[in-house]
């Protein structure tokens, strides 16, 4: 598993949509610091197991999503440039509810649903 490159992580070039920008070994080898609109997978290449990011809500929490599906809830990583991720992305918290999909590297927000809370 290669390293991050600085030249591919501190691209500049401006990043209009969302795309995977590395890969790591481990989900617990994905960097602090991950660039705006950018994702890093973890696992092998051809069987990730995960895929991290941060949310592109005003918070930016950390968004860690599995791949590997041999376990549940599931994801899967349809394209990496731009990305795009299926089903949705739902994250419920006290605090918090963002729910939006990744496609062709853009977001789309998924309106509230006041009867499903």
């Amino acid at each position: 598993m290669g390293k991050l490159t600085w030249l591919r992580w501190w691209s500049p070039r401006l990043r209009r949509r969302w795309e995977v920008v590395g890969r790591v070994a481990a989900a617990d080898e994905v960097p602090d610091k991950l660039p705006r609109r950018g994702a890093v997978v973890a696992g092998p290449y051809g069987q990730p197991h995960w895929i991290a990011f941060d949310c592109p809500c005003r918070d930016r929490h950390r968004v860690l999503l599995n791949l590997d599906k041999h376990r549940w809830p599931t994801w899967s990583l349809a394209q990496e440039r731009p990305l795009t991720l299926r089903p949705s992305i739902d994250d419920r918290t006290s605090d918090r509810h963002c729910h939006y999909v990744i496609r062709e590297g853009r977001i789309y927000w998924v309106p509230p649903n006041p009867e499903a809370d």
